[in-house]
């Protein structure tokens, strides 16, 4: 199975591009993780909100196949603990899926379209936080969830 994370618009900074790099390396030893980012809507600031929700969904599902399951990242989603994730991704694993993907959305969130293609929704937190530092907060948390299925001691219950 493959792991893709997509977001929108590229990480800005140099300290947590650097963090992402180093849990991205240490996923790889565990399962076949991709990142992709779509580039920030141009002449955004021309466009109202549900215009760059449909522009970034259009370019979102471009990159999603019908085999693939897709799980937004968003504020009303299902919230787990590590170890629930955890659990949550071995099933996954187990089900036989090739794809697994999770969304991280443009500032507004996401298209119609987008939300009724889904097969989910997860939240990281009731708190916001930036979409560069949830970037960050997600690779860990997967890493932290394999280290949990290999009883690793990365993770202290």
């Amino acid at each position: 199975m493959t792991i893709k994370l997509i977001a929108i618009g590229k990480t800005d900074n140099k300290s947590l591009q650097t963090l992402m790099d180093d849990y991205q390396k240490r996923l790889g030893f565990y399962i076949k993780f991709e990142f992709e980012i779509i580039p920030d809507i141009k002449n955004s600031k021309n466009l109202s909100e549900d215009q760059q929700k449909q522009k970034e969904g259009e370019q979102i599902l471009s990159k999603v196949t019908n085999s693939d399951i897709l799980v937004l990242l968003d504020e009303g989603g299902k919230q787990m603990d590590s170890v629930g994730f955890s659990e949550y991704l071995q099933k996954h694993m187990n089900s036989g899926i090739k794809q697994l993907v999770f969304v991280i959305g443009g500032p507004y969130g996401f298209s119609p379209e987008v939300y009724a293609k889904s097969n989910g929704k997860l939240s990281l937190s009731k708190m916001t936080f930036s979409h560069q530092m949830i970037r960050l907060f997600f690779i860990e948390q997967l890493y932290r969830g394999f280290t949990i299925l290999r009883n690793e001691p990365y993770h202290h219950r």
